[in-house]
């Protein structure tokens, strides 16, 4: 398909109770090309009452839909799984298109977010529980799970599919129904998702879509209701704040995968190549536009100088352009917003007393005159007071600051709010162990750039989130344990 082939056969409307239906008053709003600037088209733009009749369609399904035998939920996720991957090229250009990722990266997206759904099909068929003779011998204890209710789902632009599948994946396998709200920057990709569910055999109302651009407008009135029993975000650790006061009122479940601020540390014993292509992986996956992608680079004082000039090299020949155009490695940022926060950033750190790697404004200038373009870049002797140490930066931007101890750079660390994820790259077993144990986040990455694995827990501590996300415990978050007490004596 073509570019524009692909973007006019996929639905813009709501998908609502099975079926899809404009927005109220006929509302809609753009999606932008970012790589362009260009309106690619119009979707449709929810109302509150949109939302709610989202959410009514999810509480009306919920019980036939917990009904469903494990195998029903499973062969539906395998369905949709084979689908995915049977379109992965027309798929990966329609999220090339609103998101600005190269079109490899896209693809592998794609099968990313496929996995979720064959990860899941095989935990639809493993919910457990327990049997158990009480210890005073007169009763026995029946533990049970159950599916939560009707979940709230909210997704983020920069994994528009991915994000998606591993919150449906295991809703779907636990029997939750639910209603379920894309980023309306990348809309499409979500959408698309809603029409291979329902040919995959999803029943009328057990997920439901709403596209809008007041995503608190539509979203709080559904927390508040109390008729949805989970909330499962992905997105900044403020707006995770917020909704996480709005849940306290009803006391809903709630995962939140926020923020991150990802230290990634090369000890002095580290294999410099290893090391340069782990922070290629960690800091340039989608732009650096991600919650995991390495933030603080720290590197041995006796090492910076040969790493830093060996990632300038690596990161100097990225080719940056459209995604959609042969041999492009690096998209445009999402939005103006986005490519002003980075222009802002590297200035503060080079006024600070950084220098200039490669990249930067400084070096490089944009690479075109249309579009939220900015070139890769890295810069030495970043200080811990830049505004870059406290915040992500969300492009691609990698600031590299020396350290001199193993106590010292743990300290820095875990001296921020965030707790997602860190890299470390050594050869020294112990000091490997002793530094993953130290440092306070959810994941680590051991000599390796990227964590991200369905088969694996994700999330964070401290103000990077709440719950984990994949892996065996995903579904746990869907399911509530139950407890029945029989007695067989008097």
């Amino acid at each position: 398909m073509d570019e524009s082939t692909v973007v006019r056969a996929v639905e813009k409307r709501l998908f609502i109770d099975g079926k899809w239906t404009d927005a109220t008053g006929g509302a809609t709003f753009d999606v932008v090309d970012p790589s362009t600037g260009a309106v690619l088209c119009a979707v449709a733009d929810a109302s509150p009452a949109d939302g709610r009749a989202a959410l009514d369609a999810a509480v009306a399904a919920q019980a036939d839909f917990a009904r469903t035998s494990p195998r029903e939920r499973s062969d539906l996720l395998m369905t949709a799984y084979r689908l995915l991957t049977e379109r992965v090229d027309e798929l990966a250009l329609l999220m090339t298109l609103e998101m600005g990722k190269p079109l490899a990266e896209a693809r592998g997206e794609i099968a990313y977010a496929a996995e979720f759904f064959r990860h899941f099909s095989g935990e639809a068929l493993r919910i457990d529980g327990g049997y158990q003779t009480a210890p005073a011998g007169n009763a026995r204890f029946l533990i049970t799970k159950q599916p939560v209710g009707p979940c709230l789902l909210i997704t983020p632009w920069n994994f528009p599919m991915a994000m998606g599948t591993r919150k449906l994946g295991p809703a779907i396998a636990a029997g939750c129904t639910s209603v379920i709200k894309p980023a309306h920057q990348t809309p499409l990709s979500m959408l698309a998702l809603m029409e291979i569910l329902a040919e995959a055999g999803l029943p009328a109302g057990a997920v439901n879509c709403v596209t809008a651009m007041d995503a608190g407008g539509v979203m709080e009135p559904l927390i508040r209701s109390g008729l949805a029993r989970k909330l499962s975000f992905t997105g900044s650790t403020k707006v995770g704040r917020i909704l996480l006061e709005q849940c306290a009122e009803k006391v809903l479940r709630t995962s939140l995968e926020l923020g991150g601020n990802a230290p990634f540390i090369v000890f002095e014993d580290a294999d410099l190549d290893e090391a340069v292509t782990g922070a290629i992986a960690a800091k340039m996956r989608n732009m650096g536009e991600a919650c995991t992608a390495a933030n603080r680079i720290f590197v041995h004082s006796s090492v910076i100088d040969d790493f830093g000039r060996r990632l300038a090299e690596r990161m100097g020949a990225l080719r940056v352009g459209r995604g959609t155009e042969e041999g492009v490695n690096v998209g445009p940022l999402i939005d103006a917003a986005g490519l002003e926060k980075v222009r802002s950033l590297v200035a503060d750190a080079v006024d600070r007393g950084a220098t200039v790697l490669t990249g930067g404004e400084v070096a490089m200038g944009r690479e075109r005159d249309t579009g939220f373009f900015y070139p890769p870049t890295v810069l030495t002797g970043v200080p811990r007071e830049a505004a870059m140490a406290d915040q992500e930066i969300f492009g691609p931007v990698a600031p590299l600051t020396p350290f001199e101890t193993e106590d010292e750079v743990v300290r820095a660390a875990n001296d921020t709010e965030y707790g997602l994820v860190a890299y470390v790259f050594t050869n020294d077993l112990r000091r490997a162990l002793r530094v993953a144990e130290s440092i306070e986040t959810g994941m680590v990455g051991l000599n390796q750039g990227v964590v991200s694995n369905p088969a694996a827990p994700f999330g964070g501590v401290k103000q990077s989130g709440l719950g984990r996300e994949g892996g065996s415990v995903g579904i746990e978050e869907f399911l509530e344990t139950k407890y029945i007490g029989i007695a067989v004596s008097s």
